[in-house]
């Protein structure tokens, strides 16, 4: 029935399935106690796999237009490391390769975040990258167009069950509660073996047997945010065979895993992460260009600005507003999607001037409530669709690939210690946003099928994280407010934790270093070439102020599981 099934390569019979885990208050999930066996070393000497490249999939023309310079491979992995012969789950890989083959250093992988991201087609990234290295991405185990993890009849059940705002309300509480409990439910019927086998720690054995498979003695990666981990990972399951590694928007790995000691992983991983306070930095960061630019639309002389924003987040929580996208279509702004959008768009400075437009038409709109409906600028209603989890006025096309709402958490999940009693969300969510207000249950809640997600991974990797490395760690943060990756974890991950890693630091807001800087991508480039760190305490600019015109982005186009 589902696509999982038919994908799962047969060795030995199916894998047995772990017990579903019961919903006990208080309880902490700790997946290597299920099995109680030491995590495994390496790869288990699990066989590498042959790449045969050819052209990439296309669905459309221009599909096929834009992945003309792509090669496309499929490598057959592990289903799991402790059985290395036995089950296996494809990866779906692509290829950029190298414009100048004749001073090719070697292969530059690379992971755009999630979890539960596609990261099959890698950008360039820089001329000198493009032209050094084959660069080389790929869809993690699970996801996309790698072997999947199904959990759901289609898109439209997904989104019913978890793609819900997260919750003001004791009613709304119980609901998402409810939904994600069934969520589980699906997953534990329908997930198959690949449910207990998702954790990053697999996926950085995956990374391994790749890049055993393109020749390399040793890695050249680079990580954004939640890939940041994965090149944790793998830096500590494999030292010795780091040439280069760069990881932007870091994420700190005990407080993604374990947190400092057995009492917080009663916390929520998404909590103990605190990206709340990143964000709650970021929009103040906004707010203060805002004060100074008369180009922000929602600027007011002689107003505090953040107090005109709490002020609008309170009317449209008492009573939502109505604005009209570019093409008539009518929008409800309650208090959920303007924290969503607010949270959504400060991942960009670029999308600065969107940001303003938008929080100004929703006051306007909170002023004049007798009037007609504000209507959106184009370019701002293109943002707000831009965000992930913008609420859908359409129904969900039937022939829509599998967007599969579930790989993140089977993901997370699996990595993170966390409560297995739901109720401890509200209160953790409260606790956030007394903190960093609104942010906390946005991104508190963002966990929550980790109270009841039916499956564990017995080699998840949850440290020691500070093992000496073949080459030092490049790592890059952004010290005025980072809405996912806090500052603060960057600093303690190049401080505390890892063995060796220096601190590369952007003086701006947002969520990544590498494209709003040029500074930072010479950096990088000079790190991943040349093997050249810059020098301690190293901090660049942006390449633009918050509220400049912003040059033409192209857009990369990710070729989906087709």
């Amino acid at each position: 029935m589902f696509a999982f099934h038919s994908r799962l390569r047969q060795g030995r019979p199916p894998v047995r399935r772990l017990a579903v885990l019961a919903v006990v208050s208080g309880a902490v999930l700790w997946p290597n106690a299920a099995l109680g066996a030491p995590p495994i070393p390496g790869t288990n000497g699990a066989p590498v796999p042959v790449l045969d490249w050819g052209p990439c999939p296309a669905a459309t023309p221009e599909e096929e237009q834009f992945l003309r310079p792509y090669r496309c491979a499929t490598a057959e992995v592990p289903l799991s490391y402790r059985d290395p012969s036995g089950q296996s789950v494809e990866l779906a890989l692509g290829l950029l390769p190298a414009a100048d083959p004749e001073h090719k250093l070697g292969t530059l992988f690379w992971n755009p975040g999630g979890p539960g991201g596609s990261g099959r087609i890698p950008p360039p990234f820089t001329d000198e990258l493009h032209a050094r290295f084959d660069i080389v991405g790929f869809d993690p185990r699970g996801i996309a167009a790698s072997t999947p993890l199904q959990c759901f009849a289609s898109n439209e059940q997904a989104l019913r069950l978890l793609g819900w705002d997260f919750p003001i309300t004791l009613a709304q509480e119980q609901r998402v509660i409810r939904l994600t409990a069934r969520a589980s439910q699906l997953c534990a019927r329908n997930g198959g073996p690949l449910l207990e086998h998702m954790a990053t720690g697999n996926v950085a054995r995956d990374l391994d047997l790749l890049r055993q498979a393109v020749g390399d003695e040793q890695l050249s990666y680079i990580g954004f945010s939640y890939g940041t981990h994965l090149g944790e990972v793998y830096a500590n399951l494999f030292p010795e065979r780091i040439r280069a590694m760069t990881l932007d928007a870091v994420l700190d790995p005990v407080e993604w895993t374990t947190g400092d000691s057995p009492a917080d992983a009663l916390a929520p991983f998404s909590y103990r992460v605190g990206s709340y306070r990143g964000a709650d930095q970021a929009l103040s960061t906004f707010l203060a260009a805002c004060a100074g630019d008369a180009r922000c639309a929602f600027r007011e002389a002689g107003v505090d600005l953040r107090d005109k924003y709490d002020r609008l987040l309170a009317r449209v929580r008492r009573r939502p507003v109505e604005i009209v996208l570019p093409d008539g279509t009518q929008l409800t702004v309650n208090y959920q999607l303007a924290v969503g959008a607010t949270l959504g768009l400060l991942h960009d400075p670029a999308a600065s001037r969107e940001l303003a437009d938008l929080l100004q038409m929703v006051w306007v709109a909170t002023e004049q409530r007798s009037a007609a409906p504000t209507r959106v600028r184009a370019r701002v209603g293109a943002a707000l669709l831009r965000i992930p989890g913008t609420p859908r006025w359409d129904p969900v096309p039937e022939d829509e690939p599998y967007a599969g709402f579930e790989w993140g958490p089977a993901v997370f999940c699996a990595d993170a210690s966390n409560p297995t009693n739901p109720w401890e969300w509200p209160r953790y969510a409260r606790r956030a946003d007394h903190q960093a207000y609104p942010f906390g249950s946005p991104w508190v809640y963002a966990s929550l099928a980790c109270a009841t997600w039916p499956a564990s991974d017995p080699d998840r990797y949850a440290g020691p994280w500070n093992r000496p490395t073949a080459h030092p760690l490049l790592l890059v943060a952004n010290r005025l407010g980072d809405p996912a990756t806090p500052y603060e974890g960057a600093q303690r991950t190049a401080d505390e934790r890892l063995a060796n890693a220096r601190l590369l630091t952007l003086n701006s807001f947002g969520h990544g270093g590498f494209f709003p800087s040029a500074c930072v991508r010479a950096a990088i480039e000079r790190y991943i070439t040349d093997l050249a760190l810059p020098a301690k305490g190293t901090v660049c600019e942006p390449d633009l102020a918050p509220f400049d015109p912003q040059p033409q982005r192209a857009q990369l186009k990710i070729a989906h599981s087709r």
